[in-house]
């Protein structure tokens, strides 16, 4: 007999059902086959389940959700290529679950508008498309052509194009994506934020700036025959639990693994590889040096370690001498460093500093893995190019198992921006448009995300669309974030299933139900495939093997394509958007023509496991820099940068936060309730502190407090009701959750040059709860938080 699929929850997260207990010292193992094969069989039941998995990250099969991790090459790929997220991220996308025209008739916006993220994922599939009518309390249904007439409409009614703009998730398929930016700029605007923005934003600025492009310079291979690895700043057992099993096979082969992060992730101690009989047991010890550094401490870590690295003259000075710019007066600051102060900031001794630049002398090809607990901060930016100080230091760029490796984590993230959706576009690639389609693109620099939020909040921009994601939840200041959208004449999100942005709407709202990557796309009626970028700038195609959740659901690709033909006028611009939508392979091609390193682009994602970008840097040690100063001192070579050493300053009786996923879920989407590495079950609003911190501020684990965030400007901002569990991390430093934490981050709290939010350098007090008792919704904690913000905030009481 089958196994009968779980219905959808009629309740939402009851907080006091909460449980604390230890936390776990290994990764994965049985336990994580489990529990991903009870949410998959809950959810798809055993057919679907098989047919679904089976061709997750396979040649022949679709690229995970998930994350950006790479794949092995082809023909090295296990039956069962996924990990416990990777199913997870599946099983949201092909659940069963559906929900239509009744479920919007039987639920107005103020009812959903008072549920959480997690109870609006759980419902299900979106069907079919839905609009909010102006004044409208529910959401009614809509014709696919009524739709992308009402977009024309509106978007032919602004005062200037840039009064649209156009968001982007990170999985979006490169065609979509190019499709995408070619009708923003086709429509005239460059506003075409992403998800970028918000996560690894900091890392492209930082290495564009030194390295001349903005991505890793590592390999698969190169991971895995590395003696050294340094993984900072990142929880690999939940955010990329695949990488897992590069860092065994790396330890396998000899390499020595660092883990610099405040806390101790159960996935670095030891990782129990479900695919072999070794890691079902015993599994393998993955870190052999925790530098516990505290929250925003890594820039002063670094420095301390370049200070070492001089010191024992552990130099390639033939890598320097030949392929870099500004080495003589980095390394006289660097050599000048205050001792004291490295490890006040860093929260380590010096004896620590010294035992990882000790590493790294004794190693001759390091990599260097980060993610977003190192690109959240003020200082990112000069953080990472203090990181890539010490690669160039030594020459870990540009040869096997070295190199610098940002870790992304939406599954094409870095897709996306290869195709053009950025902001801020390099002249080269808006004349390479020019030059295939026959118009002139906007070359005035567009909105990124917090511009568009300020923008949308001042009246300057009044047209919102979004391919996939959630922007509401994912964008700090939760508060203004939510207010901006309200002010909108239209929202438009493209999306699978619902969440918080679908609630938050402008004055008229669609929702475009869109294909998965999991499902067969017959658009034009022939079988069609996508390409994706990983983390590694490797490029290979995608091909869902289930049917549709429903006949109305149309690809991204046909939306944007149809869009574009309902509001752009025949002559306007000679582009094909019908030939686009009805056969994606004719999007190859002018990518081939517009992309640098696409070339014969259709044809090399033939080849089985696809193909990898061109990467200087990398491939031949040329960097293509514009070197530094009015004059362009270093072009074309790698720049070496200066940075003062900051140190974030922290009031006794505060903490310092840091966001971070719980392991149930990715980004804004939550699988589940539980953080079983960190010993959470049923909730989430919970708040991480050292035991000395907990008695030292007058409370005990398990107390409920609300979180305080207090910034220079006198502003606060308040997240109510978090029980405290104590936990071991550096004394002065807290975690929580998001996006239970974004409404303390003020949106103009932002990274040096990169302007992404500062999610991992909050200062916070430890309250009392206001409400008592925690409520559940998000309209209890918007109320608690506008009373707050009106009587503290002078931004808001104008």
């Amino acid at each position: 007999m089958a196994r009968p699929l779980s219905k959808a929850p009629k309740d939402d997260i009851d907080e006091a059902d909460l449980e604390v207990g230890g936390e776990a010292h290994a990764a994965a193992g049985s336990t994580a086959v489990a529990v991903a094969m009870k949410r998959a069989m809950e959810q798809m039941g055993p057919t679907r389940t098989a047919r679904t998995l089976l061709k997750l990250n396979q040649v022949d099969g679709f690229d995970c959700q998930g994350c950006a991790w790479p794949d092995p090459e082809a023909g090295h790929r296990h039956t069962a290529e996924f990990c416990e997220n990777g199913a997870k991220a599946v099983t949201e996308e092909a659940t069963k679950r559906t929900i239509d025209r009744r479920f919007f008739a039987e639920h107005s916006l103020a009812d959903l508008e008072d549920k959480t993220d997690y109870w609006l994922g759980q419902q299900g599939r979106i069907l079919e498309p839905m609009v909010r009518r102006a004044g409208g309390t529910h959401y009614e249904p809509i014709a696919w052509d009524d739709a992308f007439a009402l977009m024309g409409e509106r978007l032919r009614g602004l005062a200037s194009p840039d009064e649209a703009i156009f968001y982007t998730s990170g999985k979006t398929s490169n065609e979509a994506a190019f499709v995408y930016q070619l009708f923003a700029r086709a429509f005239g605007t460059n506003n075409l934020p992403d998800c970028s923005n918000m996560c690894h934003e900091s890392t492209s600025v930082a290495l564009a700036e030194t390295i001349g492009i903005g991505k890793g310079s590592v390999s698969l291979h190169d991971v895995e025959t590395a003696r050294l690895i340094v993984v900072q700043g990142q929880n690999p057992g939940t955010n990329h639990p695949r990488m897992l099993s590069a860092l065994e096979k790396a330890k396998n082969n000899g390499a020595t693994i660092v883990a610099v992060n405040p806390l101790r992730e159960a996935g670095l101690v030891r990782f129990k590889n479900p695919q072999t009989p070794k890691g079902i047991v015993t599994g393998t010890a993955l870190a052999d040096l925790h530098l516990p550094v505290r929250v925003n401490g890594d820039l002063a870590l670094w420095q301390g370690v370049a200070a070492y690295l001089l010191e024992h003259d552990a130099i390639d000075h033939d890598f320097v001498r030949q392929h870099t710019h500004g080495f003589a007066e980095w390394a006289e600051q660097a050599r000048d460093v205050d001792w004291s102060e490295i490890e006040r900031a860093s929260g380590l001794t010096r004896s620590q500093v010294e035992e990882l630049g000790a590493l790294l002398a004794g190693s001759d090809a390091t990599v260097f893995c980060w993610a977003m607990g190192i690109t959240q901060h003020r200082n990112s930016v000069a953080t990472i190019k203090e990181l890539v100080n010490v690669a160039l230091l030594q020459g870990n760029i540009g040869k096997p198992g070295a190199g610098l490796c940002p870790v992304r984590g939406h599954s094409n993230v870095q897709g996306d921006r290869t195709m053009g959706i950025w902001e801020r576009p390099k002249p080269a690639f808006l004349d390479a448009l020019q030059a295939e389609f026959g118009f002139d693109p906007p070359r005035d620099h567009g909105f990124d995300t917090v511009d568009s939020v300020k923008a949308l909040a001042d009246g300057r921009a009044r047209f919102f669309f979004a391919m996939g994601g959630n922007f509401a939840s994912a964008v700090s200041d939760t508060q203004v974030t939510e207010a901006a959208l309200r002010s909108a004449d239209l929202t438009v999100h493209v999306s699978t299933k619902l969440n918080r942005s679908h609630v938050v709407t402008g004055r008229e709202a669609l929702i475009l139900p869109a294909l998965g990557r999991s499902e067969r796309d017959r658009t034009g009626g022939r079988e069609q495939r996508v390409t994706v970028e990983d983390s590694m700038s490797a490029v290979h195609a995608s091909k869902g093997p289930l049917a549709p959740a429903g006949p109305l659901l149309r690809s991204e690709v046909d939306i944007v394509c149809s869009l574009a033909e309902a509001t752009l006028d025949d002559g306007h611009v000679a582009i094909p958007w019908g030939e686009f939508r009805d056969d994606y392979a004719t999007i190859r091609r002018r990518i081939a023509n517009v992309v640098p390193g696409c070339a014969a682009y259709d044809e090399k994602v033939d080849q089985p496991g696809g193909f990898v970008l061109p990467h200087p840097p990398r491939d031949s040690r040329t960097f293509p820099t514009d070197g530094v100063g009015d004059d362009g001192m270093g072009a074309g070579k790698a720049i070496f940068s200066i940075s003062p050493l900051e140190v974030l300053e922290v009031p006794d009786g505060r903490l310092l936060l840091q966001t971070l996923r719980s392991h149930d879920q990715f980004n804004t989407t939550i699988y589940g309730l539980d953080d079983r590495y960190r010993g959470v079950k049923g909730g989430r609003r919970v708040v991480f502190v050292h035991p000395d911190d907990v008695r030292h501020l007058g409370f005990a684990d398990g107390d409920l407090v609300d979180l305080v965030s207090e910034w220079d400007d006198g502003s606060e901002r308040t997240a109510p009701a978090f029980r405290i569990v104590a936990y071991d991390q550096p004394v002065g430093c807290a975690a929580a959750y998001y996006p239970e934490t974004n409404p303390l981050i003020p949106l103009d709290s932002k990274a040096e040059g990169s302007n992404t939010p500062t999610s991992k350098s909050v200062v916070v007090r430890l309250e009392p709860p206001r409400g008592g008792r925690p409520g559940i919704t998000k309209a209890a904690d918007r109320d608690l938080q506008d009373s707050h913000k009106r009587a503290t905030d002078p931004v808001h009481q104008s």
